[in-house]
Order: C-alpha cells, then sequence, then structure tokens
C-alpha cells in the first residue's frame, strides 16, 4: 500500500526530470553556440570602441566625450550580442521584455534628471561644433573669463578675478557667447571730453598719434576718433583701437591709454574739463513771525 502511494508521487516528478533533462540536452548546442556568440561581440565590441576612440581622438579634444561615446558603442554592440545569445536559446519574450523594459527605465531616467541630460547632450554638441576652445577670452551668461576646461557637463571660466566659474553646458550651448580669441585680437573703447574752446583737429590728431604710439595694438587695425555729442562741460568723444592680446590684456591696455592721453593733453595745454554744477539757494520763509 504504502509503495503504491510513493510511486503516484514519485513516477510524476521523474518524469518531469526527464523532460527537463531531455530538454537540456537539445539547448546543449544552443548554449555553447550562445557562449561563443557573446565572446565574439565581447570582442568586437572593445575593437570597434577602440576605433571609434581613434577616429574622434582626431575630430575632438574632448576626452570626456570620447570616452562616452566609445563606451557607448561597446556597450550598445555587447547588448545586441545578448539579444541574439537569448534569441538562439529560445527565449525571445525574455528579449521582448528586456528592450521594454529598458525602454521604460531610459524614459523614467530621462524625466528624472532632465536638467542632467540636457547639461549632457549641450556638452556633447559644444564638443562637435567647438564655438569655443580651452584658453579662449569669452562673455557668457554676465560672466567674462578664460576657458580653463569643457566637459560635458560644465565649462569652467577664470573671471581674472582670483574666482573660477563654473557654467553648466546648457547655459553655455543656449546663450549668446562673445569670443574674443577667434580674430585674435580686442576693440578698446575710450570715453573721453575736451573744452569747448579745444582745436578738434588738433585733439584728433594728438589722441590718435599717442594710441598709435602704445606697444600692445594690432597692426592691422586702425585708431578711430569719434567726436560722439556736446556734453554739458565738454566736446566728448570716444576712442576705438584694437589690441593684441598676447600682448597684454584689456584692463591694463585702456589703463596705460589713459594714463598716456592725459599726458599728451597737459603737454598740448588741452583741457579735459570736470562737470561743473550751479547749485542755487533758496532761503525758507520765516514762518514764525506773527503776520496779523
Amino acid at each position: 500500500m504504502f509503495t503504491i502511494e510513493f510511486s503516484r508521487i514519485v513516477d510524476p516528478v521523474m518524469l518531469k526530470l526527464d523532460r527537463w533533462s531531455l530538454d537540456a540536452a537539445k539547448l546543449i548546442p544552443n548554449l555553447i553556440l550562445a557562449v561563443f556568440m557573446l565572446i565574439a561581440f565581447r570582442y568586437i565590441a572593445s575593437y570597434t570602441s577602440r576605433i571609434v576612440t581613434r577616429i574622434l581622438t582626431r575630430l575632438s579634444s574632448n576626452t570626456a566625450l570620447i570616452g562616452l561615446l566609445a563606451a557607448l558603442t561597446k556597450i550598445s554592440i555587447f547588448m545586441v550580442g545578448i539579444f541574439f545569445a537569448l534569441g538562439l536559446m529560445g527565449l525571445e519574450k525574455t528579449v521582448a521584455s528586456l528592450v521594454a523594459g529598458a525602454g521604460v527605465l531610459a524614459l523614467a531616467i530621462g524625466f528624472a534628471f532632465q536638467d542632467l541630460t540636457a547639461n549632457f547632450i549641450s556638452g556633447a554638441f559644444i564638443a562637435i561644433q567647438r564655438p569655443i576652445s580651452v584658453g579662449d577670452i569669452i562673455e557668457t551668461n554676465g560672466f567674462t573669463g578664460k576657458v580653463l576646461s569643457i566637459n560635458l557637463r560644465s565649462v569652467l571660466l577664470d573671471n581674472f578675478a582670483g574666482q573660477y566659474v563654473e557654467l553648466p553646458s546648457k547655459d553655455i550651448f543656449q546663450k549668446p557667447i562673445v569670443n574674443y580669441s577667434n580674430s585674435g585680437e580686442r576693440r578698446i573703447q575710450l570715453q573721453c571730453g575736451v573744452a569747448y574752446d579745444s582745436d578738434l583737429n588738433s585733439v584728433e590728431e594728438l589722441a590718435v598719434d599717442t594710441i598709435k604710439a602704445l606697444d600692445f595694438l594690432s597692426a592691422t587695425r586702425p585708431v578711430e576718433l569719434q567726436f560722439t555729442q556736446f556734453g554739458d562741460s565738454s566736446i566728448d568723444f570716444q576712442l576705438l583701437f584694437w589690441i593684441d592680446p598676447l600682448k597684454g590684456g584689456p584692463g591694463p591696455a585702456k589703463s596705460k591709454a589713459i594714463k598716456s592721453l592725459k599726458v599728451a593733453f597737459e603737454k598740448a595745454g588741452i583741457v579735459i574739463p570736470f562737470p561743473v554744477r550751479t547749485l542755487e539757494y533758496v532761503p525758507k520763509p520765516d514762518l514764525s513771525t506773527d503776520v496779523g
């Protein structure tokens, strides 16, 4: 009686194990082929990643972007190998589930890290289009400085005041950029004024010659003087001249130009007037006197 009951329990289990063993035996060739396919795709992914790195190194100097694209290439090719291997083993439903899950995960990450994703994409476009380079003097987002590094997430500036400014790549990519290093020159505007009794032709000639004598000027750009308005106490003008950044920065150049212009005007007897204000004092009536 006990033997009959034991057989009723054990026989279905053994039959199930026999079926599994037969199915496993049938899957062994596919399993071996899937393993070889994964190994092959792994080597293909590594080789392709090295080729992508070499090509991108010639096109861009941004090591972060090169490393990211090379890693994405390697991961993408190896994932294709995994999908093929699962397909060989008859796990098509698993492949479909993995693809759907990856899509949902990517969508969720995109919504959760919108700013981070936007910065990475903007950093990639900056590295590809290269509107700025390391060492450039730029003005953007209210900051002026020298570009120290260009990363995928941010751009680091030296603001010439002893501080570093880190700007998100999204702001750099979406906002206007003034690149003072593109032409290798930078224009300086200097405002000044002379007395009304001055000879304007002599003022123009002396001011232009004084600026031309400075050693930081660009050799290819002219010095211009433009009278702008009749001021309260002077005839105002502006000097426009270009400097070579390799010979000096805009701040020291403008300071030296102001000192040289003042000395030249003093020697020539040309007056730079200061504003004159006339104040009229009106006494208040004495309300303490009894009129009535």
